[in-house]
């Protein structure tokens, strides 16, 4: 039996400061339809963070943007457990934000497809960071 595909309370990035922190020290990539943001901060509770975000200006109607941020976090869920393990094995902490910057609500299929991009993507960005020693 495989172990529960979770997002916990823990792994939610609700800290205001942190969230600055990664606007403003950050860095970002984009690969449609996501622009996402990464940190690896100092000291986290969890090894690996992630906010959500659909801006109101691309769609008016929150039932869409809340259908859309389902979507990605339903997407992240399935695929974050290699990122997660990379982390582990480093011993570093990662604070990541993805922001939906495409124009039409999108199928499961193509948000699942693109989080599996952006998680290989942030694991190589891992695999290549130094280890931190504590």
């Amino acid at each position: 039996m495989h172990p529960p595909q979770t997002f916990s309370k823990q792994e939610r990035l609700k800290s205001r400061k942190l969230i600055g922190q990664l606007f403003k020290e950050g860095r970002s990539f984009n690969i449609f339809p996501f622009k996402t943001y990464y940190l690896f901060p100092e000291e986290r509770d969890a090894f690996l963070q992630a906010g959500f975000v659909v801006p109101s200006k691309l769609f008016k109607k929150a039932v869409h943007r809340n259908r859309i941020k389902r979507l990605m976090k339903e997407a992240y869920r399935f695929e974050k457990k290699v990122l997660e393990q990379s982390l582990v094995n480093k011993q570093n902490r990662l604070a990541v934000f993805f922001v939906y910057t495409g124009r039409e609500l999108p199928l499961f299929a193509q948000v699942s497809g693109s989080m599996r991009s952006i998680i290989q993507k942030l694991t190589r960005i891992v695999h290549e960071k130094a280890p931190v020693h504590t």
